[in-house]
């Protein structure tokens, strides 16, 4: 079964607080929402394997640690998605960059694909799907349907604000892939928002309204 993990870290909490103000900018959200990826893709990569080797340092020939195995993609859901990459790859610079594009039906809430292009090599890599929101948890359910079609097999999927519907709809479809929240909100809105949350992740890192 699929580990859901809400960070308590103080500075990841004290992050979101302010990305929840009407009264932060376009420009401050979205270098915050960058911020608060970073620190979430430090305590989501805690469990990655280890192996050892051999290393020289200026003194002498020693056995250090390094990442074992497959190496790692970040795919964002568009758009809001891109608000997280770049905290991501603070972290990791190496790894390759997916992008899936969905959108959210505002009749029927359900997601609608348009894009799909992910790293030659993904199948092979282990996959950080990210989007700052999980409302009905449509969007994230198809994108890693579609990983999976692709036969990307380690999945797993970070996002800034949850609602528990989202994550008991991830929890249905996905019981493999373990989830990863900054807070886990009260539930969603007749409009399919996160209440409290912060409004359209999308519209506030783009200053589209």
């Amino acid at each position: 079964m699929s580990k859901v993990i809400v960070m308590e870290h103080p500075l990841i909490q004290h992050k979101i607080g302010w990305i929840r103000r009407t009264t932060t900018g376009s420009k401050d959200f979205r270098k915050i929402i960058g911020e608060i990826a970073m620190l979430m893709c430090y305590e989501a990569t805690r469990e990655l394997e280890l192996m050892d080797i051999e290393i020289e340092t200026p003194i002498c020939t020693t056995t250090a640690k390094a990442l074992k195995g497959k190496k790692l993609a970040v795919i964002p859901i568009l758009r809001a998605g891109l608000g997280m990459v770049d905290g991501v790859l603070e972290i990791i610079p190496a790894a390759k960059i997916g992008h899936i594009g969905l959108y959210r039906d505002p009749e029927t809430l359900e997601p609608v694909e348009y894009y799909c292009k992910l790293p030659e090599d993904c199948a092979e890599r282990e996959a950080f799907v990210v989007d700052p929101m999980l409302a009905t948890g449509g969007s994230a359910v198809e994108a890693i349907h579609m990983l999976k079609n692709k036969g990307v097999k380690n999945i797993h999927f970070m996002c800034v604000i949850a609602a528990p519907e989202g994550v008991e709809a991830m929890k249905q479809a996905h019981p493999d892939v373990d989830i990863y929240i900054g807070a886990l909100d009260e539930g969603l809105n007749e409009h399919g928002y996160i209440v409290p949350g912060l409004g359209d992740a999308g519209d506030r890192i783009f200053g589209t309204k």
